[in-house]
């Protein structure tokens, strides 16, 4: 089995959960226990311009955690190795709800309640519905990526697209 570490600490890879445009992500264990653990990637992406990515995570986390939003807690950060030990949310992923047609109308109230939570401190969060997960009926934010607000880039004008079909 894979290994990967976050400073000292040894994880055991379960399973890879998504490769994103800043990283992948997989599903860890250690001592009987289940994480997120981020490893920052540096392949190309045509569409957004990235500067230190290991550093925007901690310093998004920290706006984040000013707004309220549901996310899971951040752990533990390797800078020198880039790499995010995250809370693992385990739940259903809102993409897989739209796709096989399990959206529920709580969930965009919701969903809606953290736009008006991250509008509120000039944010927009990434929209796209690979970025949350439904545990107990609440929605989590699991991305830590966070931008200055712009109309194009919230929720109204570009992200409800995705959530309903």
């Amino acid at each position: 089995m894979e290994k990967l570490h976050v400073n000292q600490n040894e994880y055991t890879v379960i399973k890879l959960l998504g490769h994103g445009k800043g990283g992948y992500s997989y599903l860890v264990e250690k001592d009987g226990m289940q994480y997120v653990l981020k490893q920052i990637h540096h392949e190309p992406c045509d569409y957004y311009t990235f500067g230190n990515k290991i550093e925007s995570e901690y310093q998004d986390y920290q706006r984040l955690l000013q707004t309220g939003i549901r996310m899971p807690k951040l752990l533990d950060i390797d800078f020198e190795n880039e790499r995010i030990l995250k809370e693992y949310i385990d739940g259903d992923v809102i993409s897989d709800l739209v796709k096989n047609h399990g959206m529920k109308e709580i969930y965009i109230l919701q969903v809606y309640e953290m736009a008006l939570l991250v509008y509120k401190h000039d944010l927009n969060i990434d929209y796209y519905p690979t970025n949350f997960v439904v545990q107990d009926e609440l929605l989590y934010y699991i991305d830590y990526e966070c931008n200055t607000y712009m109309d194009k880039w919230n929720f109204e004008n570009w992200g409800i697209q995705y959530w309903i079909q």
